[in-house]
């Protein structure tokens, strides 16, 4: 069993409250799922609860851990550069667990994830696995040490379709607590049984946390009705105040009108009047008391993105975007795929899916060499890797305004306050934010530049699943084109009017 207790988080650089009063019990059969908008210290919380180590660098905490005892097992969200170029085999003694396991104990831990014993000495680099293969790969290394609990940051990203189906059964028959963090909203849906709700309000100046022993949807409908609620019982409680407060001031400016006219010659009249003010003054003084103790309206963390341009972002319909003819889709020396067509004209909105590593992303890098250069058209690439985009320790603001001029960086801070971005967020390098916080930076250099063909890779996987519907409704209201690659499930079904399958053999359509 794993307790937080009054668990508060602070950064060290600026002071912000990512977390306050967070308290928690993580018992057998628990799959509590932790969920917040970008840069609300989900990441942090989980690296805390591992190692406080981990996060001692950049934030200051309060509370109790009680873990005595207790064996964890942490999936980081990314392996590290070095991790990445080491070979299967030299990442898997990389993990004391695996040199102390026999082979009945690596074969058992092979089986659990679905994969081949055989894998543990391969030689290729773990950058070759796909995304799927490493996942899975790293929870059999967590499983060899025998966890009583399991800390995982984003295990479904960049898992295929057939992969997070796999992760779904995962997590519904693992027989120690998990505490994970997740983006893919079905995934959550169909395993979550507990909650954890960080949010930052106020502009991100106030934090709150919600407990909730419950399956995610329930959890999203209860706070919605709950809220919308709260907001008819306040705004009945203020209708009614002010009907009240109208009528106390009609009874007051009719007393003070009688106190100001009253004859000098009528003294006794006077002192009533003024025992009847004091009467009055003392009810108005009690309903500013009550109004105190009124209903307060509801506050939550509002999912923001600044929408496309209709306009601007317009594209003909019927015009041709796009015609690629692939013999071969390779990667290296590797042959990953034959006769890959991919025709597209406007304004389609194109999802293509696949397993991991059909391609698909190398197929989506070569669609954005070939279109970006174009002169007819505003592409903009979103890459998975943000980093090739915002390199060195250029800011938000540095970043949306690279002209440097006046009102160009007024329009950026306005637009980065929009989404609730603080002041000293803004002066932050942009390579050190949050994935989702660096994802909304991209779709705002988007608009700003008035594309009308977006080519983006896995476009929601860095969103919360409170962002991604908003998400999802500005891509569905895109008048441009839009070419992507998804393993979102909600996305493929709400904003994608074709879908594509890359296997081996090219470009099938289907249907989800």
């Amino acid at each position: 069993m794993l307790q937080v207790k009054n668990l508060t988080v602070t950064h060290k650089k600026d002071l912000t409250t990512l977390v306050e009063g967070l308290s928690f019990v993580l018992s057998p059969g628990d799959r509590a799922a932790l969920i917040g908008e970008e840069g609300n210290g989900k990441s942090t919380v989980l690296k805390l609860l591992y190692d406080p180590a981990l996060v001692e660098p950049y934030v200051e905490w309060t509370g109790e851990i009680v873990d005595k005892g207790v064996r964890k097992g942490y999936l980081a969200q990314e392996l590290a550069p070095d991790e990445l170029t080491l070979p299967v085999w030299a990442f898997c003694q990389s993990v004391p667990a695996f040199g102390d396991a026999d082979p009945k104990a690596l074969d058992r831990a092979a089986r659990q994830v679905g994969l081949s014993a055989d894998l543990f000495w391969d030689d290729r680099p773990m950058s070759t696995l796909s995304g799927g293969e490493r996942v899975k790969l790293r929870l059999a290394l967590l499983l060899l040490d025998s966890p009583d609990v399991l800390l995982l940051d984003e295990p479904s990203n960049d898992l295929d379709l057939a992969t997070l189906e796999w992760l779904e059964g995962f997590l519904l028959g693992c027989r120690v607590p998990v505490l994970y963090i997740s983006h893919d909203e079905t995934l959550l849906a169909n395993t979550a049984n507990v909650v954890i709700h960080l949010e930052r309000l106020r502009r991100r100046t106030v934090s709150r946390c919600t407990v909730s022993r419950m399956g995610y949807e329930q959890y999203v409908e209860q706070r919605q009705a709950g809220f919308a609620h709260q907001e008819q019982v306040a705004r009945k409680e203020r209708a009614d105040f002010d009907a009240k407060m109208e009528k106390y001031r009609q009874i007051r400016d009719s007393v003070d009108y009688q106190l100001n006219t009253v004859s000098r010659q009528n003294p006794g009249k006077g002192r009533l009047l003024k025992k009847k003010m004091h009467t009055v003054l003392s009810m108005g003084r009690r309903f500013e008391r009550e109004k105190e103790n009124m209903t307060a309206m509801p506050e939550w963390e509002e999912a923001i993105l600044t929408a496309f341009d209709g306009g601007r972002s317009a594209f003909p319909a019927g015009k041709t975007v796009l015609r690629m003819d692939l013999p071969q889709l390779t990667a290296g020396e590797r042959v990953l795929a034959q006769d890959v067509r991919l025709w597209v004209t406007g304004p389609e909105r194109v999802g293509i899916v696949g397993a991991n590593g059909v391609g698909k992303s190398t197929l989506l890098k070569l669609v954005a060499e070939e279109l970006l250069p174009r002169a007819d058209l505003r592409s903009a690439y979103m890459p998975q890797d943000y980093g090739d985009l915002l390199l060195g320790d250029r800011t938000p603001v540095e970043l949306l305004a690279p002209s440097g001029h006046r009102d160009d960086v007024t329009r950026a801070r306005t637009l980065l306050g929009n989404m609730k971005y603080k002041a000293e967020e803004m002066e932050h390098p942009a390579a050190g934010l949050s994935g989702g916080q660096r994802a909304k930076l991209l779709f705002l250099s988007m608009v700003l530049g008035g594309a009308n063909v977006l080519v983006l890779d896995e476009p929601t996987r860095n969103f919360s699943p409170l962002s991604a519907p908003v998400i999802r409704r500005v891509l569905a209201d895109f008048p441009g084109v839009i070419i992507s690659v998804s393993h979102d499930r909600l996305y493929l079904e709400q904003v994608c009017t074709r879908v594509l399958e890359l296997t081996e053999n090219g470009l099938r359509e289907v249907t989800l």
